[in-house]
């Protein structure tokens, strides 16, 4: 799997599929989740509906309807509570589930948001480095290419960092 690294709009990302950090609800909220939702339009919302939510660490699939993207994952990462209340195999279970979900799609590329390090608080450093573990672990065929998107430029850093670390 080829894994790249770009500063930029997730919703405005030409790939297969898209990540969305989303709510348990899955029916929306703010940052990545907000912004996704609005692109999408009210037909993502509707469909979310009719899915009724989804657990931390799960992840459920929908049409992208406005979007780039031909598909949505919806994942749930943790609220960061500290490290101790089983925060990074729930972090880690999102990466797994949304590229199970996409190689069961046949979906060949799928860009990431940074699950967990907005309004969740995840540490950004432990975020990245268990985003870039899963996603090298992962041993499907599909997807072929995998883009972590970040909004922010210290984002984007910190995925370089974890990419360019062997212990990610």
């Amino acid at each position: 799997m080829r894994i790249e690294v770009v500063l930029g709009d997730i919703t405005s990302e030409t790939v297969a599929a898209i990540v969305n950090a989303a709510n348990s609800s899955l029916l929306g909220g703010g940052g990545v989740d907000g912004a996704i939702h609005r692109a999408a339009g009210p037909e993502m919302l509707a469909e979310c509906l009719s899915i009724g939510g989804c657990p931390t660490g799960e992840a459920r699939i929908t049409n992208g309807y406005r979007l780039a993207a031909r598909w949505v994952i919806h994942t749930v990462g943790p609220v960061w509570r500290g490290g101790d209340a089983g925060e990074d195999e729930l972090l880690a279970s999102c990466y797994r589930n949304s590229l199970a979900l996409a190689a069961a799609h046949g979906i060949d590329s799928i860009a990431f948001p940074a699950i967990s390090t907005g309004v969740f608080g995840y540490p950004i450093d432990k975020a990245t480095a268990i985003a870039v573990r899963e996603v090298r672990a992962h041993r499907e065929a599909l997807p072929k290419l995998a883009r972590f998107v970040c909004f922010d430029a210290t984002t984007f850093r910190a995925y370089e960092a974890a990419l360019g670390s062997d212990d990610s």
